[in-house]
C-alpha cells in the first residue's frame, strides 16, 4: 500500500513545506508519464496539453530519445568545456545546418541563452559597429517573457516578474509588440540587436500582424542592427515549421534556442548565429561548466535529427488546424478570443464565467492539464504525438468545462 504521504493530498501538502513559494501549481502530483499522457500518485491519468511549456515536444520519454540518453549515461556524462568531448562537435554542426547558421554556442537555461545573446550582441556592438563603450542599447517588447534572471527582468513588464528585484540593469528600451514604427524609432546609433519573441508565449500565445517579422527584420538590416528571435518556447516544431519565424520567410541574426532542445530529459540551450557574430566571443569572455556537456549532446542531437526529418512540423501543422477548428467553435459559447499556430494555442475566457485557474482547475478533474496566464487566459500546447482522438477528446472536455 502506498504511504499516505505519497498519495496527492499529503505530497501536495509537502510540496508546499519544504519548497519556496515561486510557484502556484495545480494540486496534481505526477509520478509517471508516456508520450502523451501523464499519471499521477493515485493512478490517475491526465492528458497533458502543457508539454512542460513546449520542453515536451516529443512527447515524455520518447524511445529514441531516452535509448540516447540511457547509452550516452553508460559511457560519459560530464567533462566541462576544459576538454573536447566525443559528442560536442557532431551535434553543433548539426544544429547549425538545421539553423542554417555558421557558430552554435551550447548552454543549459533558456535564460541562459537569452543572457549569451544579450552579451553577443553587446560585444558585437562594441567591435564591430562600434558604438563607444557602455553606451550599447537593446530594443525589446512590452509583453515580452525571456527568463527570470535579473538582467532579463530588468526589461519585463510583468509586474509579478519584476517588482522588488532591483536595481534594474539599464540599456534597453521597451516598445509595443508588434508596432513596427515605435519598434524603428526607438532604434539609434547606440542600439545594437533587437531582441524579440516571434510569438509571445508567456503573453497567451499572442501572434504578432502579418508582415512585422518581415519588418522587423528589413529595419534591422537597413539600420546595421542585430535581428535576435528567442524561439525558445516557439521553436523546434511548436508552430509547424522548425522555427515560429519560417511562417513569413524571416531568418534572424541570431536564434535563441532551449526547452525541446532538451527532449524533455536534460536542460539544453544554444545560440546559433553566423561567425562574424558569434566569432566575437574569445576564451575566458563566456562559457558554463555543463554547457554543452556529453549527455546534453547526445540527447539534442537525436532532438535535431527527429526535426530534420520534418514528420513533427508536418505534424504541428496539419493537427494545428483540427484544433483551431475545434476552438473557434467554442468563441461565443464560453471563449472571447482564440490565437493558435500550430499546436500552440492561447484561449481567452469570458471573465464573467471563471478565470484561467478555475478552468485548468476544472480540466484537471477532467483529465486535462493546461496552464493559466494573466487572468481568464489559458494555454494549450499539447506534445506534437498528440492524436487527433485526443485533441477532440481535450475540446470536448473544454466545451463541458465551459458550459457547466
Amino acid at each position: 500500500m502506498i504511504d499516505d504521504m505519497l498519495r496527492t493530498p499529503g505530497a501536495v501538502r509537502d510540496a508546499e513545506r519544504w519548497t519556496a513559494h515561486n510557484y502556484h501549481p495545480l494540486p496534481v502530483v505526477i509520478s509517471s508519464a508516456e508520450g502523451a499522457w501523464l499519471t499521477d500518485v493515485d493512478g490517475k491519468r491526465y492528458l497533458d496539453c502543457l508539454a512542460g511549456y513546449s520542453a515536451l515536444n516529443f512527447g515524455h520519454r520518447h524511445p529514441q530519445l531516452v535509448a540516447a540518453a540511457h547509452a550516452q549515461l553508460d559511457r560519459l556524462t560530464l567533462t566541462s568545456r576544459a576538454f573536447i568531448h566525443d559528442q560536442f562537435a557532431g551535434f553543433c554542426r548539426e544544429l547549425a545546418e538545421l539553423c542554417g547558421k555558421d557558430l552554435v554556442l551550447p548552454m543549459n537555461t533558456g535564460a541562459e541563452a537569452v543572457e549569451t545573446g544579450i552579451k553577443v550582441a553587446r560585444k558585437w556592438g562594441y567591435q564591430v559597429k562600434g558604438v563607444p563603450a557602455g553606451q550599447a542599447n537593446i530594443v525589446v517588447a512590452e509583453g515580452n517573457f525571456h527568463g527570470r534572471t535579473t538582467t532579463i527582468v530588468s526589461f519585463s513588464t510583468d509586474e509579478d516578474a519584476r517588482a522588488d528585484f532591483g536595481p534594474y540593469t539599464p540599456g534597453f528600451t521597451v516598445v509595443p509588440y508588434g508596432d513596427l514604427d515605435a519598434l524603428a524609432a526607438a532604434i539609434d546609433e547606440n542600439t545594437v540587436a533587437v531582441l524579440l519573441e516571434p510569438i509571445q508565449g508567456e503573453q497567451g500565445v499572442v501572434i504578432p500582424p502579418e508582415g512585422y517579422l518581415p519588418g522587423v527584420r528589413q529595419v534591422c538590416t537597413e539600420r546595421n542592427v542585430l535581428f535576435i528571435a528567442d524561439e525558445i518556447q516557439s521553436g523546434l516544431g511548436r508552430t509547424g515549421r522548425t522555427f515560429a519565424c519560417d511562417h513569413e520567410s524571416v531568418v534572424p541574426d541570431m536564434y535563441l534556442l532551449g526547452k525541446a532542445l532538451g527532449g524533455g530529459i536534460v536542460p539544453v540551450s544554444a545560440v546559433a548565429a553566423n561567425t562574424d557574430v558569434l566569432g566575437v566571443l574569445q576564451p575566458g569572455q563566456h562559457g558554463s561548466t555543463f554547457g554543452g556537456n556529453p549527455l546534453a549532446c547526445a540527447v539534442a542531437t537525436e532532438v535535431v535529427r527527429l526535426l530534420a526529418t520534418g514528420e513533427f512540423q508536418r505534424r504541428s501543422a496539419e493537427l494545428g488546424e483540427r484544433l483551431r477548428a475545434g476552438l473557434e467553435g467554442l468563441l461565443g459559447k464560453g471563449l472571447v478570443g482564440v490565437r493558435v499556430r500550430g499546436l500552440w494555442a492561447g484561449l481567452d475566457i469570458d471573465p464573467a464565467l471563471m478565470s484561467g485557474r478555475e478552468a485548468c482547475e476544472r480540466l484537471m478533474a477532467r483529465g486535462i492539464l493546461a496552464k493559466d496566464t494573466h487572468g481568464s487566459t489559458i494555454r494549450l500546447a499539447p506534445p506534437l504525438v498528440i492524436t487527433e482522438a485526443e485533441i477532440d477528446r481535450a475540446l470536448t472536455t473544454l466545451a463541458e468545462v465551459l458550459t457547466a
